[in-house]
């Protein structure tokens, strides 16, 4: 026990460090409100000028504390830095409410079955180019996400379509469920009738003209995908300075109405120096971490909007390697394959403890594999939960084999061979993740698992993870659900999301159950039961360990009126605008 006190008082002062650090002019990432007015109910920065409305003009500075990778494209961008970017001048012909219920933005559809849906896009919408937008730029899209060049993960977005698994095999020319009536209308045709068939296609067009003469295996790595993007958003972007920032100037041809700001800025800056950028007026909106956030709550001209998150962070198991050519997992890696050891894994993590050293109030401990503002998210009871209790792990792994032979402290495998737990996570400028990382495996050593930890950057760590690189064995992640409640696409055993390489029959034919229009029809509550019993499925079989779920937190100074946030996201950036008096 003495061991492991001291090893948190080590990690609390890294962490104190990093917080010594902000307070003279900058720190790390945060959560919540200003401590005067307390959390803020995500529905924030009310208009300043009522009487006047929106102020018009002025250059907004939202502030990243990551790099871009660079992929300015919703078909080709692989990190959430690079997302944050694209919504400032993209955007879906979809949209969600607050229920994560999907709305009309640029199309309308309808449908009688669930299979066959008519869109209807708005006329006069134009691209930054001039073009106007029609449903050959979505068909174009369409065809290049199922293109078998097409070097993206978004293919399972388009798969379910009538004809596209013929087109991705080369057996067709075009994709036999597309069929265009007009220039504002299309007939698209699913395999089969589905629940999530409309919240599950691909809703981004692409900007046909624009990518003229460049075959789909150069399109990621093309000067409009990373130099000159273009979309149908609020903003156009003006200029990329790689690593640096990237600037965007109001699009007055935006189909959507007026656009406030004239200017949006963003900056990438190290997050040490969150605190004292934003105090100081450098930044007007940075999206945080909590970390930072008894830092910002103190500060007076700004104030964190936060809403309940789509997402949360785990401990992967790497149990097979995935053949992405067969979509199928090829083969078993056998070194976590035993349930106790796992299980053991799992109990050994005090999540709450965690939770509060590095997450500071911000975060819950989270018990499945679907977050809770999510409505298919099943109670706790109805799952397998693994509590903190380091003596059942050590009994696990005594049941398991895994004993400690040679009396050095840590146990041997069940052949007696020399076991060590090789975790992997990802490192940024962030202070704090290594720290974090070594807890989790401290809380390894601590049950007789001798742990080795591997920070990896960033942007090649989640590449390793997806090619299966033999190096990664245990891995720290985090997943953004999106509004499409289906879990599909990131845990059935075709999948190439599906980090773990998880393969149960099982749980698979659970998903495709919920999504039968023939079992589950118009029935919510079913659907919703047939979802827990998959969630038990996966925690009985711990895949991965389900460590926390946090709030989204946004840092807004209060020169900034017009923003709001809920579950499905912030709202429109026309919207917002700069109260100058301030």
């Amino acid at each position: 026990m003495k061991r492991k006190s001291m090893f948190w008082l080590f990690a609390m002062i890294l962490v104190l460090s990093a917080f010594l650090a902000a307070c003279g002019g900058g720190d790390d990432k945060a959560s919540d409100d200003k401590s005067g007015d307390s959390k803020d109910d995500g529905k924030a920065t009310e208009e300043k000028s009522e009487d006047s409305g929106p102020q018009q003009g002025g250059t907004l500075t939202y502030a990243l504390d990551a790099v871009p990778e660079g992929l300015y494209s919703y078909a080709f961008y692989g990190i959430a830095t690079d997302a944050e970017i694209i919504s400032f001048f993209d955007e879906s012909l979809i949209k969600y409410d607050e229920n994560l219920e999907p709305i009309p933005n640029i199309a309308e559809w309808e449908t009688e079955d669930n299979q066959h849906f008519t869109f209807k896009f708005k006329e006069g919408v134009k691209w930054h180019n001039g073009e106007e937008l029609t449903v050959n730029d979505w068909v174009f899209a369409l065809e290049t996400l199922a293109d078998p060049d097409y070097d993206g993960s978004r293919y399972t977005n388009v798969q379910d379509i009538e004809g596209a698994p013929e087109y991705r095999e080369g057996k067709a020319d075009s994709i036999s469920g597309l069929k265009v009536v007009d220039d504002y209308t299309i007939e698209v045709t699913f395999d089969e009738p589905r629940l999530n068939n409309l919240t599950n296609i691909w809703s981004y067009p692409m900007p046909e003209k624009a990518y003229e003469g460049i075959e789909v295996k150069d399109m990621s790595s093309s000067d409009i995908v990373r130099k000159n993007p273009i979309g149908v958003g609020p903003f156009k972007v003006e200029k990329i300075v790689p690593g640096e920032s990237v600037e965007l100037v109001k699009n007055d041809d935006y189909w959507n109405g007026d656009v406030n700001l004239d200017k949006v800025i963003i900056r990438i800056i190290d997050n040490s120096s969150t605190v004292g950028a934003l105090q100081n007026g450098e930044v007007d909106m940075i999206a945080i971490q909590p970390v930072s956030g008894p830092e910002v709550e103190k500060l007076d001209n700004v104030e964190i909007v936060t809403a309940p998150g789509l997402s949360y962070y785990y401990v992967g198991f790497k149990l097979g390697k995935f053949d992405n050519a067969a979509r199928k997992i090829s083969e078993e890696n056998p070194k976590y394959q035993d349930l106790n050891l796992r299980k053991a894994m799992a109990h050994a993590i005090n999540r709450q403890e965690w939770i509060d050293a590095f997450f500071f109030g911000y975060g819950e401990p989270v018990n499945k594999p679907v977050p809770s503002a999510h409505w298919i998210a099943a109670d706790d009871s109805e799952v397998e939960v693994y509590e903190y209790d380091p003596e059942k792990a050590k009994q696990l792994l005594d049941e398991a084999g895994f004993k400690d032979v040679d009396g050095d402290g840590y146990r041997e495998d069940p052949d007696g061979e020399k076991f060590t737990v090789k975790f992997s996570h990802y490192a940024t400028g962030n202070p704090t993740f290594e720290s974090r990382a070594k807890a989790i495996t401290q809380y390894w050593e601590e049950v007789g698992l001798k742990s080795e930890l591997e920070m990896v950057e960033v942007n090649l760590y989640y590449d390793m993870i997806e090619k299966d690189d033999a190096s990664i064995e245990t891995f720290f992640g985090g997943w953004s659900t999106g509004t499409d409640p289906d879990p599909s696409g990131l845990w059935k055993a075709d999948e190439i999301w599906n980090y773990p390489r998880y393969n149960n029959p099982e749980a698979d034919a659970l998903l495709d159950k919920a999504l039968s229009v023939e079992e589950v029809g118009d029935d919510k509550d079913k659907r919703k039961q047939i979802y827990a019993e998959w969630q038990k499925k996966v925690t009985e079989d711990v895949p991965m360990i389900f460590i926390a779920e946090l709030d989204e937190l946004m840092a807004v100074s209060d020169k900034v009126g017009g923003f709001e946030m809920d579950v499905s996201g912030t709202n429109n950036p026309s919207e917002w605008y700069l109260n100058e008096s301030k």
